[in-house]
């Protein structure tokens, strides 16, 4: 997303954004191995997902979606207007376009986006900081690639 006619402090948030989420995302694979999980289940009825491990541990969390990137055509569908998304599960990116709103950045308003999966990405680092959020998942599912924040995780062992 070009940057050049930003404001400063919007650049420098979704730039700190950026950065915070590597952090999380580092802190979350070094805990409880984020990024390594066999399978994920994202249930948009109760708004949750579960990431399941080779050694029988379950990761629950509570979500919210920012929206979805769709690889074939390049273009970056909202949450906040998201046919497939329930109205519970829009609140951060609600978040999102208010601050777009607020900071005149046009591609936080408008419903559909043409971008890159990487400006994607910054989409969702953004709405995580702004809800303070645990992290963001990007689960794919054919050609769209669903950005989620994730609410507080547990761990389980199943049962043998």
């Amino acid at each position: 997303m070009p940057t050049n006619s930003l404001d400063d402090h919007a650049v420098q948030y979704m730039n700190a954004a950026r950065e915070g989420l590597a952090v999380q995302t580092s802190a979350h694979t070094a805990t409880w191995h984020f990024g390594e999980e066999l399978t994920w289940a994202a249930n948009l009825d109760t708004g949750t997902i579960v990431f399941s491990f080779s050694d029988g541990v379950t990761a629950p969390a509570p979500i919210q979606v920012v929206g979805s990137y769709n690889t074939a055509d390049g273009t970056f569908l909202w949450g906040w207007d998201h046919p497939s998304v329930p109205q519970d599960l829009r609140k951060h990116a609600v978040l999102a376009r208010q601050w777009g709103e607020k900071h005149r950045v046009q591609a936080f308003t408008s419903r559909k986006v043409q971008c890159t999966e990487d400006d994607a990405w910054g989409f969702a680092a953004t709405t995580n900081r702004l809800a303070q959020a645990n992290g963001v998942y990007r689960g794919p599912s054919d050609t769209a690639r669903f950005f989620m924040t994730l609410g507080e995780i547990t761990l389980a062992r199943a049962e043998a």
